[in-house]
């Protein structure tokens, strides 16, 4: 199990308030569970949450000329190893960035850039990381149209890459088929959240327009029916990533 906070969510919370909380019910759990930082866009912020006890740390450069991408990545990799995390890294684009901003539309969108396998090959040589988050058609956010995912370029990735595992971004919407043939190319790695929140969104709506004219709302509650659904959603992803035989 991976639960995962991006530098982006600073939004919300900042790392240095949900970092110590995650790495402490990470501790606490019945299962494993590694505590990563997803789509970190500086160094400086992957030394952060490395120093907080995260046990994995994406360096995400894929907007960057590629040696760009590369010194980096190579940093984050020399920084991730003297505190025993692993690292993921990213090659390639799918247009809309991870809060789902951009003007990417989904299947047709031009300012995506497919991950190059050979390209990949070299990258992962260069760097050293443990993980790669491929572009092979999926789009952060929610699916503006039915996503066309070419599950050749995982396969192919995982072939010159000798079988480095492959990280999906941009999971939620995806079927259940698609999910199963993207595991079967060679995905070890599913990121998930969007249709988590909007569950989440939707359990709330539910909670306001079931109070009798006059009865108080009150976000403790509607928080609660969101945790709920959160929590029924993630399952049914789960189950649907493990009923497969691989």
């Amino acid at each position: 199990m991976i639960i995962q906070f991006a530098q982006s969510h600073e939004t919300h919370i900042k790392l240095d308030e949900i970092g110590p909380i995650m790495v402490d019910h990470a501790k606490k759990a019945a299962v494993p569970v590694c505590v990563h930082l997803d789509h970190g866009e500086d160094l400086e912020f992957v030394q952060k949450a490395l120093d907080l006890g995260f046990t994995g740390v994406m360096y995400d450069g894929s907007t960057l000329p590629y040696e760009e991408n590369v010194a980096n990545t190579k940093k984050a990799v020399e920084m991730a190893r003297k505190a025993g995390a692993y690292v993921e890294a990213e090659l390639g684009s799918m247009g809309r960035r991870e809060n789902g901003t951009g003007e990417g539309t989904g299947a047709n969108d031009e300012t995506k850039i497919y991950t190059d396998p050979v390209q990949a090959k070299q990258f992962v040589a260069e760097t050293g990381v443990d993980a790669l988050a491929c572009s092979f058609g999926t789009t952060h956010g929610i699916y503006l149209t039915e996503p066309k995912l070419d599950f050749s370029v995982v396969e192919n990735v995982r072939r010159e890459c000798d079988g480095l595992p492959v990280v999906m971004h941009g999971g939620s919407g995806v079927s259940a088929e698609d999910f199963h043939k993207a595991i079967q190319a060679g995905v070890r790695k599913i990121n998930y959240f969007t249709y988590m929140d909007k569950a989440a969104g939707s359990a709330m709506v539910a909670y306001l327009n079931s109070l009798e004219e006059g009865k108080p709302a009150f976000y403790s509650d509607a928080a609660l029916c969101a945790i709920a659904a959160m929590k029924e959603n993630v399952k049914s992803a789960m189950r649907t990533f493990a009923l497969l035989d691989l």
